[in-house]
């Protein structure tokens, strides 16, 4: 997935002569502590709202030389895993999108993340979800598929993350059945560790808080 097809809202970004009342007020608008400014089409940067929020004059205008603009972006071509990065690294809730001569073509919301995120977690279907530790040398998803189906189940989802200074992954995977029993069973009879395991029922605020967490990780 390419950053231009996580656009799902058509942000008009803020020009040079709208005001800081107007920029807090579009950041209201769409739930956002960023936003982003161009000149005729042309990506200038990112105000923050932190920058501006105690500004007492609302009706000075964003052209103001003493205001900061971030050069936040992304390309429009970039993969969705730059765009977390940018997002974790810089704690954004909004990422513009550019094309290679530098015009501004849309923004990614917290939102389209999160929504992103829980399509990549397969979270519409039901099942459960186990958390195993495996050594890098012993790791193979062929085998923990084959335990899982096994069992009469499919993996419907799967994340590694791997830790600095450590020999061991932790394997996530999300399977078809909330019946983890059997399964739970298989993968101790093979010698896995299993962390964790729990019945996936997830809604909108479950999903912010996996995404803070996500881009907490992604900061480290």
């Amino acid at each position: 997935m390419i950053a231009s097809k996580l656009i799902k809202e058509d942000i008009i970004p803020l020009g040079p002569n709208d005001t800081i009342g107007e920029a807090l007020s579009r950041m209201n608008d769409y739930k956002t502590a960023h936003f982003p400014v161009a000149d005729n089409g042309k990506f200038i940067g990112v105000i923050s709202e932190g920058d501006i929020f105690d500004l007492e004059n609302t009706d000075v205008t964003l052209k103001k030389e003493f205001l900061h603009f971030d050069n936040y972006y992304v390309l429009h071509d970039q993969y969705v895993f730059d765009v977390l990065k940018l997002a974790g690294d810089q704690k954004l809730t909004l990422i513009p999108v550019i094309d290679r001569g530098g015009q501004y073509i849309g923004s990614i919301t917290e939102r389209d993340l999160i929504c992103f995120f829980a399509a990549s977690m397969s979270v519409d279907f039901p099942g459960g979800v186990v958390v195993l530790e495996v050594s890098v040398n012993d790791y193979s998803l062929t085998e923990i598929a084959n335990i899982v189906e096994t069992n009469d189940a499919k993996i419907l989802s799967s994340y590694i993350v791997s830790k600095v200074n450590s020999t061991k992954l932790e394997v996530i995977i999300k399977v078809s059945r909330l019946d983890l029993g059997s399964i739970l069973q298989t993968f101790e009879r093979y010698g896995y560790r299993i962390i964790a395991s729990f019945q996936e029922s997830v809604d909108y605020d479950e999903l912010k808080d996996n995404y803070d967490s996500l881009i907490n990780y992604l900061n480290i």
